[in-house]
């Protein structure tokens, strides 16, 4: 699947810049269901060095490769290692740029997954649900109560 992308403004960058693709396992909520989604989001670079750290993460694999390989032409090219059903991350394009810059600043992660391989030894767990659509309700519940000093002139 290919969806078309707007211009872009990457003169900074070129195709053979190194980028690295995750297979995030998401969810979805709709009529108080949740549903599992697969979302192929860019990896910047701190988040790649604290994966290889041993965090918990929400990413089957990651895969090495270049910008060039990603915005190809006028669409997004999907690698071929990635399953069908899988789609791109909101935001996508800008999100890929702003990962490509994070391998130019930091050159060492850029060593961590050689280009062109699939790593999959992560610590993968769904313990803590991404929930995608996820809206956050404030209520009167969750106001901090303060001391009965705390605005007065002592």
């Amino acid at each position: 699947m290919t969806t078309t992308i707007s211009s872009r403004d990457i003169a900074d960058l070129t195709a053979d810049d190194y980028i690295v693709l995750g297979l995030a396992t998401c969810f979805i909520k709709e009529d108080g269901e949740i549903h599992q989604v697969e979302v192929i989001e860019p990896i910047p670079s701190a988040a790649l060095e604290a994966i290889f750290k041993g965090i918990p993460t929400s990413y089957k694999l990651a895969y090495a490769t270049t910008l060039g390989n990603v915005l190809g032409g006028d669409t997004l090219q999907k690698p071929d290692n990635f399953p069908h059903n899988a789609q791109f991350s909101d935001d996508f394009e800008q999100r890929v740029v702003a990962a490509a810059r994070t391998y130019k600043r930091r050159e060492s992660a850029t060593k961590l997954i050689p280009l062109s391989t699939t790593y999959t030894e992560l610590n993968y767990s769904t313990e803590r649900k991404r929930v995608l659509n996820a809206s956050r309700v404030v209520t009167k519940d969750d106001n901090v109560k303060q001391h009965p000093n705390t605005h007065k002139v002592l």
